[in-house]
């Protein structure tokens, strides 16, 4: 096999500048660069967390994009990694971010081999925090 790791998910956004503070104040990423007027659209940012990079953009100019679903197919969730879902997940909340996604009345929830919570970012995309490998 040629495919050496995986280089970058592309999230557009109509709420850049929710997003881009998401993905760098609350999550951690950093940012390498961001250009304006990119290919018709009004900003396309790369930001980088460890090795993986998310290449944010806004819609084409007149362009209208659609909500994201959990009905989509195709990506349903990004997940990370972390050391301490319950630490994660008290340090997100005191950044003052609430959009957690709650299941059966709990937003930090039992899976089979551990604990989980999802929280949503400004444009939609659903974001999977565990502590525990597969």
């Amino acid at each position: 096999m040629s495919i050496k790791m995986m280089h970058h998910v592309c999230i557009q956004t109509e709420k850049y500048e929710e997003s881009l503070q998401f993905y760098t104040g609350i999550l951690g990423f950093e940012l390498v660069t961001e250009t304006a007027n990119f290919h018709e659209r009004d900003f396309n940012t790369w930001l980088r967390l460890g090795t993986f990079m998310i290449e944010l953009q806004t819609g084409k100019n007149g362009d209208k994009l659609k909500n994201w679903s959990s009905l989509n197919e195709g990506i349903v969730h990004i997940c990370f990694l972390v050391d301490n879902v319950k630490e994660e997940f008290d340090r997100i909340k005191k950044l003052g971010y609430i959009n957690f996604k709650i299941k059966n009345g709990e937003e930090i929830y039992k899976v089979e081999d551990g604990y989980l919570f999802k929280i949503k970012a400004p444009e939609g995309t659903e974001i999977e925090i565990r502590d525990t490998q597969i």
